[in-house]
């Protein structure tokens, strides 16, 4: 997958930080981390070990110090004050995704096997019109762009839940794949936060021979002609590890 992160920071642009690691190869989990981990299984330990170790490879790749992230009792990650980012396990892989939160609400990551999506989950992940659209396509492939779809949704979520920790179905967003564009767009069925029903949202899908990655950089709401998210700028936990100079922000 380097060559996935390699176009997944091209498509991102410089101000997103990046970060990859295997599972097993993930440094030491910081004390603040291991408390979550402490009755976990040793396959757990080591997803979460390589998922934080990708996290602090991003922090450094945009000039920030690689602070701890702990785990929320929802398991979701604690950033660092004034970062956001997301955190994606798949197999032997971890890959992470982070930034600042000025100018950003939010960021989500997925990445998946480049196979098909069991037919048997199709009735559950898919909307009505998502099956429309897929019967459409070319047999062959409607089973890898519902794996796509699978993985939009869950990018999209990834990136929308900070706002209202609100757990939500699959049907809560309606996703319209463009793989030849690397480009998936993601309609709201349903409303989170400042971001109502209606609202369309423009996520990055990269595919290559193993693996699936999508991501979403979710633009403040009053970009996407809603009332702005309430999100304060926040005072920036994380200093800088390198001269501000040399960021691309």
């Amino acid at each position: 997958m380097r060559g996935g992160v390699a176009d997944l920071a091209h498509a991102l642009g410089g101000r997103i930080g990046i970060g990859q690691a295997r599972l097993g190869d993930g440094d030491d989990l910081r004390p603040e981390e291991s408390l979550a981990m402490a009755r976990a299984t040793p396959a757990r330990r080591a997803e979460f070990a390589a998922g934080r170790s990708a996290a602090r490879a991003g922090l450094q790749a945009i000039g920030l110090v690689p602070l701890p992230i702990p785990m929320a009792p929802d398991r979701s990650p604690i950033w660092p004050r004034g970062v956001i980012g997301s955190i994606s396990h798949d197999g032997d892989q971890a890959m992470a995704i982070v930034t600042r939160y000025q100018g950003v609400a939010g960021l989500g990551l997925d990445m998946e096997p480049h196979e098909d999506l069991p037919c048997d989950l199709w009735e559950t992940v898919l909307t009505p019109a998502e099956t429309r659209w897929l019967s459409m396509r070319d047999a062959a492939a409607r089973g890898p762009l519902a794996r796509m779809i699978f993985s939009a949704k869950e990018a999209s979520y990834k990136a929308l839940y900070p706002l209202t920790g609100a757990v939500v179905g699959f049907d809560a967003m309606t996703i319209l794949p463009d793989p030849d564009r690397r480009r998936f767009t993601a309609r709201l069925n349903v409303g989170f936060g400042p971001y109502g029903p209606g609202t369309e949202l423009t996520g990055h899908l990269l595919t290559h021979a193993d693996r699936i990655v999508t991501a979403l950089v979710l633009p403040p709401a009053d970009e996407c002609g809603q009332n702005r998210a309430a999100i304060p700028d926040m005072e920036m936990q994380c200093f800088h590890a390198n001269p501000p100079e040399a960021l691309e922000i």
